[in-house]
């Protein structure tokens, strides 16, 4: 689970629930059937006519992913390479075969077994990079599913807002029911608000810097990949892989522990 993300919500969740109690008010203040039906229902509704079905449809899971994101190893993935590398230069790199078949990384998998079958390196780097590119518009369907709920809320939240407005206006013959039906009006703009800048567009640039780190251990894998196929030491399959690593990183490898 990504704690950052739970964290981060409970805060700025939390952080409107106490403001609004140190302003005396209380939680059911807050509380809108209608508005919330209309804000959450048309922001769905109008991101529905705005993407294709199947991308709707895979929605629960793309929130599964910014909430339960499992990191890649980077520093297992380059001492597990740096052990290929030693293996390949003692036995041949035919003996990675029977490696590959354990790896739980398909993109990792894929790219071992090209290099077993002898395919050339500029090949291996094609398909794999194609591969990436793949991944990454996904990665960005993702991302806009909540840009666009992002964009939907707050206007759905000021749609409520006027509705609530108009009603109140007709019914001008109860002055004593108008304070309370411009503060139940104003709940739907809250609404919007809040669940576009507390909830869909932090998700979505969560899900941007996912990608984003995803493609880089993608990238530093091909380098791996490579420089094993071109019979590099393993000295030189981490230090080429290493590369990709922040400086705080580069402490974990094996080389920096023989040093």
């Amino acid at each position: 689970m990504d704690l950052a993300t739970v964290i981060g919500t409970l805060l700025g969740w939390g952080a409107i629930v106490g403001s609004l109690m140190m302003e005396g008010g209380k939680i059911s203040d807050l509380l809108n059937p209608s508005a919330f039906l209309l804000v959450v229902g048309g922001t769905v509704g109008a991101t529905a006519i705005s993407v294709p079905l199947q991308t709707m449809i895979g929605f629960p899971a793309v929130m599964m992913k910014a909430i339960f994101h499992r990191e890649h190893d980077l520093l297992g993935i380059i001492n597990l390479m740096t052990d290929f590398a030693k293996k390949a230069r003692k036995d041949g790199i035919l003996v990675l075969e029977s490696q590959a078949k354990n790896l739980d990384n398909k993109f990792l998998k894929t790219g071992i077994e090209l290099i077993v079958d002898g395919t050339p390196s500029e090949t291996v780097r094609e398909i794999l990079e194609t591969e990436i590119m793949s991944l990454q518009e996904r990665h960005k369907v993702g991302e806009s599913i909540f840009s666009t709920m992002g964009g939907f809320a707050p206007t759905l939240g000021i749609i409520g807002t006027v509705m609530g407005l108009v009603n109140m206006l007709a019914r001008l013959n109860e002055p004593g029911k108008m304070g309370p039906a411009i503060a139940s009006a104003f709940i739907a703009t809250l609404y919007g608000v809040c669940m576009a800048n507390l909830i869909f567009l932090p998700i979505g640039a969560k899900l941007k810097l996912r990608s984003a780190e995803e493609i880089a251990a993608y990238d530093m894998m091909i380098e791996g990949i490579l420089s094993i196929q071109a019979g590099d030491s393993p000295r030189m399959v981490e230090q080429k892989m290493t590369a990709f690593l922040p400086p705080k990183l580069r402490k974990g490898t094996s080389g920096s522990r023989r040093d």
